[in-house]
């Protein structure tokens, strides 16, 4: 018996011999390859950059140049994601023109403009926003930019096609929408090559300018291949190139992360994904081990006889190595075919929420190839521990009829508790220069260690529940020893439960930490309690602003008639505007301490006019003050730590739509209180600055109503009324009610997620070694039945074999998911919140719940399946070893 040929037809019958704990080794096994390939091939058809892109950005040309000042860039081949930057210097104000491009590329280079801005238009009661581009479609260089489908390309200014998204809005062909005071006729519609849901408008460069005013743009014939030399030199004169030469043979990115002075993370990205291909090997190894392990004990006889006719060691290895070659193979094709169907069914769904459109399906042979090796190596390793432990079986023991484990090495739990203090180790060096280092990155190398240290230590708690299970019953006592005696069988199941919680227990530590930092630096966008009401309707170029006099009266009624318990008040101030001629801001300039006003009051008007702390709803030791300044006709800035008198300015800007400065009107010499806001206080500013009512008026200022503020019985039900009452009676109403820090239905997603996927994987290993448990001491079973034992003596043994490995995995998994759970909570919490007041981190949370759900619920839940499930009554076989 030499070689493997032998091994293998071997392993081939004992699979089809044994169906049940083949399909179980195929599930394992194939369930990971599945939905890794289908994930491939999904994220690989949708993948679009490089040469497959070039089409979609390119067109039919051989370069795009872009230019936003003049000066030295470096850019990466591919600057599809803007990974482009200036190098010193740059005059933005006078940007390469098309004879600089010419004098690089040579004089017969022919240039085509192209425009990109964004816009808004109304349909209805409706305004569209849009991004538009300006470039003639007739020109062969756009072939590939614009797929027609219905109507005709723009022929004459003024003319304009768009894509899907916008005829999704509800444009059509030959209706008029007007972009910058001109309007256009749409004259056709079709499919933009790369956006698929964004609204766009394609027409001349003459009707659709750029939306700034040092930007220039070109599609390039430059007669042949625009190398990345020639990149290089447009680089010198500011020109950011996407070459379609370049984009098909790419120089080395290493060189250019250097150039530009930035590390490509690639060191990060293969360190993380090895990290997560080890973390799911270990859990697929272990969650199929216990088979192996039940099939090398089948195999023990015909081994025994193997090495008595003069066999190896190495030959026994190989019979129970061939199951895991050919279990493996099968598993991990079966996976890649599955895989690849999935992907291929699952590709209309994703496309749903992508925003791109998809390229051609494509399948990545070189990841799906280690994708298959995976699940081979995965078999493999699931079958090496047993396949080692069965050449090392007392022959003489197995023939005799008895059971021919060998004792387990001493040296084995002193490897494991020794790793377990180095992940410990690990895991504390992390946490500590997560600042300066890699410290994400040795947390999670600690989380393996730790994890392989656990598995070690496995044997030796298994043994010791053993020992110390001799006052319980006889079935709970009966399943401890029995798990003692299988190792091979056991140790898996315990190891993969506890890998599992392990990865729940730090997931959900760091999640919590995470929210508790959340909560702790929550900074108030209101006073707490209070809600109010704004208006900001949109309007567009020519279009008129309702009254506002008249719109805020009707949206008091309304508030009040929704919900009568709510005290509506109308605060008064100098509005903000926003409207299609530019922005305008008035705020109040002290002398001194202005960068102490900063980011104070987060919701609000800037400047209110109030004659009274109460109508804003300031109370405490600054109410006192700010009535006596009120009093006095002084103006009232707050600050973060100054007090004291001062002059202040009105300051008024308006900044207009393609301007780089804004109009300023001032009003000097305004007597003024800096008032210390309290950063104690939990809530912040109602405003940035007051001024009393005689003294606006004095100043001649336009005092109008900026918001409605809410307060009283302000209950859910009642916000709900409102918002909903005022938004159908005035458009553009937005109400906010504070009520402080609200855990969002994410963080708890993420805990049910984790609750499921662990009680998922640890109620699969569990059902897996009970019932491979349970199959291998049918003779066992059967022989209590047979002296008299209750048919439901199965069945409590089956719970009580269940609970020994969910409640030892668990306390486990628990135990080393505190390891890298509150190593990682330290950079994940450092940094601090907004609010001043909050506390600085790093914060860390325990999701007790969460924790004792996994470790007391969740056995407790797989035992009673496995007692509900499991089979009373069996008929009586005689005992073979």
């Amino acid at each position: 018996m030499t070689g493997w040929r032998p091994a293998l037809l071997i392993a081939w019958r004992d699979a089809l011999r044994h169906k049940g704990r083949s399909v179980l080794v195929l599930v394992m096994i194939s369930l990971p390859v599945l939905a890794v390939s289908a994930a491939a091939v999904v994220i690989k058809t949708g993948e679009v950059s490089g040469i497959e892109g070039a089409e979609r950005r390119l067109g039919a040309a051989d370069a795009r140049i872009l230019t936003e000042g003049r000066g030295r860039i470096v850019q990466a081949p591919d600057v599809s994601n803007g990974e482009w930057s200036f190098i010193g210097e740059a005059d933005y104000d006078n940007p390469a023109t098309e004879d600089d491009v010419r004098g690089v590329l040579g004089a017969d280079t022919r240039l085509l403009p192209i425009t990109s801005g964004w816009s808004r238009a109304r349909l209805g009661d409706r305004v569209i926003d849009f991004s538009t581009t300006g470039v003639d479609l007739s020109d062969p260089l756009t072939r590939g930019l614009f797929d027609l489908e219905t109507g005709h390309l723009p022929q004459a200014p003024g003319e304009v096609v768009v894509n899907d998204a916008m005829i999704t809005k509800g444009f059509a062909v030959g209706d008029e929408l007007e972009v910058g005071g001109t309007t256009l006729t749409i004259t056709g519609g079709g499919r933009d090559a790369t956006d698929r849901t964004q609204p766009i408008v394609i027409g001349s460069v003459e009707d659709l300018v750029d939306e700034s005013t040092n930007r220039r743009e070109w599609l390039v014939d430059a007669g042949g291949p625009v190398s990345w030399s020639t990149v290089q030199e447009l680089n010198e004169i500011g020109g950011v190139v996407t070459s379609r030469a370049v984009l098909a043979d790419p120089p080395d990115v290493a060189s250019m992360a250097e150039q530009m002075g930035y590390d490509t993370g690639q060191d990060e990205i293969f360190a993380i994904v090895a990290l997560i291909v080890v973390m799911a090997l270990i859990e697929v190894v272990l969650l199929a081990g216990p088979a192996f392990a039940v099939g090398a004990r089948r195999h023990a006889r015909t081994l025994a006889l193997i090495a008595a006719s003069g066999g190896t060691p190495a030959q026994s290895r190989r019979v129970i190595l061939g199951s895991g070659v050919v279990l493996g193979l099968v598993a991990s094709g079966i996976g890649l075919v599955l895989g690849i169907v999935a992907g291929w069914a699952l590709l209309p769904l994703v496309q749903r929420f992508n925003g791109e459109w998809f390229g051609p399906f494509e399948l990545p042979w070189l990841y799906l190839l280690a994708i298959v090796a995976f699940g081979l190596l995965s078999a493999l390793l699931a079958s090496a521990v047993p396949a080692w432990l069965a050449s090392r079986q007392d022959v003489v023991a197995v023939l005799a009829g008895r059971r021919g484990d060998r004792s387990p090495r001493a040296s084995t739990p002193v490897v494991g508790l020794v790793l377990l203090g180095v992940g410990i180790a690990a895991s504390a060096y992390g946490a500590v220069t997560s600042d300066s280092g890699n410290g994400a990155l040795w947390i999670a190398g600690s989380a393996v260690v730790s994890v392989l240290g656990m598995i070690l230590v496995v044997p030796v708690v298994v043994s010791a529940v053993a020992r110390v299970s001799g006052r319980l019953p006889l079935t709970a006592r009966y399943a401890a020893r029995d798990a003692a005696r299988h190792r091979t069988r056991t140790v898996p199941a315990v190891a993969a439960v506890a890998a599992t919680v392990a990865g729940v227990v730090a997931l959900g530590i760091a999640n919590a930490s995470d929210e508790r930092q959340n909560e702790m630096t929550y900074t108030p966008q209101a006073q707490m309690g209070a809600g109010f009401i704004s208006w900001g309707p949109d309007l567009l170029p020519g279009e008129e602003l309702a009254d506002a006099a008249t719109t805020w009266t009707r949206l008091e009624e309304v508030a009040r008639a929704a919900a009568p318990g709510v005290e509506v008040t109308a605060v008064q101030g100098l509005n903000d505007v926003y409207d299609p001629n530019g922005y305008t801001t008035t705020f109040i300039e002290p002398a001194r301490g202005m960068q102490d006003t900063c980011c104070l009051s987060v919701y609000g008007p800037t400047v209110t006019v109030a004659d009274s702390a109460a109508d804003l709803g300031i109370t405490g030791a600054t109410a006192e003050v700010v009535d006596r300044t009120l009093a006095a006709g002084r103006a009232i800035v707050f600050t973060g730590s100054l007090d004291g008198e001062t002059e202040a300015t009105v300051r008024r800007e308006t900044w207009r739509p393609n301007s780089d400065e804004s109009d300023v009107e001032t009003t000097p010499g305004v007597a003024a209180q800096l008032v210390r806001w309290d950063p104690a206080d939990s809530s912040p500013a109602p405003t940035s600055a007051i001024l009393p009512t005689a003294l606006a008026d004095e100043l001649g200022l336009d005092v109008t109503t900026v918001s409605l503020r809410l307060t009283g019985d302000l209950d859910e039900a009642s916000e709900t009324r409102i918002r909903e009452d005022v938004r159908g009676a005035v458009d553009g109403t937005y109400l906010y009610v504070e009520r402080g820090y609200e855990r969002p239905d994410e963080a708890v997603i993420i805990l049910l997620v984790l609750g499921a996927l662990g009680g998922v994987l640890m109620l699969g290993g569990t059902l897996t070694a009970t019932f491979l448990a349970l199959s291998d001491a049918k003779p066992d079973l059967a022989t209590l039945s047979a002296v008299g034992a209750a048919p439901r003596a199965r069945r409590r043994v089956a719970a009580a074999y269940a609970l020994v490995i969910g409640v030892v995995g668990a306390i486990l998994g628990a135990g080393v998911g505190f390891i890298p759970g509150i190593a990682i909570s330290r950079p994940l919490t450092a940094g601090s919140g907004s609010n001043s007041a909050a506390p600085d981190g790093p914060f860390l949370a325990i999701p007790w719940l969460l924790i004792i759900t996994i470790v007391v619920a969740l056995p407790l839940l797989t035992a009673a399946v496995v007692g509900l499930t499991a089979r009373s009554r069996l008929p009586l076989v005689a005992r073979l070893d």
